[in-house]
């Protein structure tokens, strides 16, 4: 049996879910979260069968290490640990075993790359104590408010006179391919920034793709590409207690169908079961806009401009195709550097992948695809039994296309493209597990065609146009109801920081304040999306 009535109802139990109810609970709310599957966690989790331990959507948590949202939860004294390899990341070149590399050191990481051209070594320097300057107060500034006055001010305190504020903004504003260009002269440099940006669907000529191949190649120099000791299960399980030492109940096997709405304000949520419960001050949905919109609202609520955005303007981000491999040994890399990398970034220079990243956005199949891979054993050896290796791989499709075939020729063609890089790799394949977009989007329905962002990361669906026009915040045109989920700024990633912002608002709205922060955004939205 469920309670009655509660002060909020979080839908769905990923980490930003489970951050939503942390944040409620803390400030003294009665929250109950309800989760669809049987299991915690939503794309955070893992499964263990015979000493062999696959995380089944996300792995590697270099934004969930850096994030000031989940370091202030203190999960470690509820179980989390960490697990870093030798090195945190590798980029494959070519199959002769050139390569470049992070090292943790980032001495060691100038030192390598200047070894191909004089120069970049100082360059990588360079860029990583700019990077180290702006760190905390950009971090904040990204992850703990919307919007950043706060921390965009000190933010601008710390880069100093007006003229090196504008040439930050221009250097976050430029395409990739465009920032590796002016920053190195050699291949290696370059490269690293263009496999990082390709964690995200911003094309690598476009503008922002920049932004993102240095935000993670500089966390995965500054905090390495860890992944949780024990699992992905293991973060979740920390959030999860967590989120019950602060009083919030969680009910699992619980899908929510049908969130209720009176006179304009949320009202309650109804279950697969039958049950409703009432709630008292908010509802946050921890799920994806369309399921939101399309599904959970009764349909004659959504204002018709939030229809035609969603039906005509709203993009996912890439289809996702996972490959998890149990092998009998380590993967005979040409590289040496790559036999000891948590992550292994596999699709040549950044030219190469800039060409890759207009197949994806044009829709043709990559005949060569790029490869991002966990060799998860190598940063927690308890991933699989002595002498042996658990691995994943994930590719992407072009967008929209995410039928099961397609899946299946590129993951022959991923497959393929490791044995190419590493010779007699398919003679160690005990087991082999093909996760398709249809596959993913069934064990998690947020990810809608197999896109694990939340929608595209591309700059006209990020900040205020997140996930449609509107103001960039959690509110929905409902009041009391909060969209908290990565299809909210700022997007795809296990940092915490949607689910955090969701809840702040919520809190804000319900304050003695109230009045003050919720009505006229709310008639602004309202006005916006009719």
């Amino acid at each position: 049996m469920l309670p009655r009535s509660v002060d909020a109802v979080v839908i769905g139990s990923g980490p930003n879910g489970l951050v939503s109810a942390i944040t409620l609970a803390d400030a003294g709310w009665d929250v109950l979260v309800l989760e669809a599957a049987e299991t915690f966690g939503g794309a955070v989790r893992s499964v263990e069968e015979g000493g062999w331990i696959s995380d089944r959507f996300s792995s590697n948590y270099p934004l969930g290490v850096a994030s000031p949202v989940l370091r202030a939860l203190e999960l470690e004294k509820f179980g989390l640990k960490w697990g870093h390899a030798p090195l945190p990341l590798v980029h494959l070149l070519d199959e002769d075993g050139t390569s470049a590399a992070i090292h943790p050191d980032p001495e060691d990481t100038a030192k390598s790359l200047g070894a191909e051209v004089p120069g970049d070594g100082e360059a990588w320097l360079q860029l990583y104590q700019q990077y180290v300057a702006v760190r905390e107060p950009m971090l904040k500034a990204l992850l703990t408010t919307w919007p950043p006055i706060v921390p965009g001010i000190k933010l601008a305190r710390k880069l100093g006179s007006l003229g090196e504020l504008l040439r930050f903004a221009r250097f976050m504003a430029m395409p990739m391919h465009r920032m590796g260009q002016e920053l190195f002269d050699g291949r290696h440099g370059p490269a690293l920034l263009a496999g990082n940006a390709l964690h995200a669907d911003a094309p690598l000529s476009g503008a922002v793709s920049g932004t993102m191949g240095w935000l993670l190649a500089m966390l995965a120099q500054d905090v390495g590409f860890p992944v949780a000791v024990g699992g992905s299960s293991a973060l979740s399980g920390a959030l999860v207690q967590r989120a019950e030492r602060a009083g919030a109940l969680l009910v699992s096997g619980t899908p929510v169908t049908g969130i209720d709405v009176s006179a304009g304000r949320v009202s309650g949520v109804r279950t697969a079961s039958g049950e409703t419960v009432a709630v008292e001050r908010a509802v946050i949905a921890d799920t994806s806009a369309p399921m939101l919109y399309r599904s959970l609202l009764p349909e004659a609520s959504v204002p018709a401009g939030l229809k035609r955005d969603l039906d005509e303007r709203y993009e996912w981000d890439y289809p996702t195709v996972k490959l998890n491999f149990r092998l009998s040994g380590p993967v005979p890399w040409t590289s040496v550097e790559a036999r000891s990398a948590g992550v292994v970034h596999l699709g040549g220079t950044a030219n190469d992948l800039v060409h890759l990243s207009a197949d994806l956005d044009t829709g043709r199949v990559p005949s060569q695809p790029f490869l991002l891979i966990g060799q998860t054993t190598k940063s927690d050896p308890g991933r699989s039994p002595a002498g042996t290796e658990m691995l994943w791989a994930y590719s992407h499709l072009p967008r929209g296309v995410a039928d099961d075939a397609s899946a299946e020729k590129l993951a022959g063609r991923m497959e393929r493209a490791i044995e190419r890089f590493a010779p007699g790799f398919t003679d160690l394949v005990i087991a082999r597990d093909l996760q398709r977009p249809s596959a993913l989007e069934s064990g998690n329905a947020s990810l809608g065609l197999g896109a694990l962002g939340g929608g595209t990361m591309q700059l006209q669906q990020q900040l205020i146009f997140r996930p449609t026009i509107g103001l960039g915040s959690a509110r929905t045109y409902v009041d009391g109801l909060y969209l908290g989920s990565s299809a909210i700024h700022p997007g795809g990633g296990v940092h915490g920081a949607c689910g955090h912002l969701a809840a702040r608002t919520a809190l804000r709205d319900a304050s003695i304040i109230g009045p003050i922060t919720r009505t006229l955004p709310a008639a602004a939205l309202r006005r916006l999306q009719r």
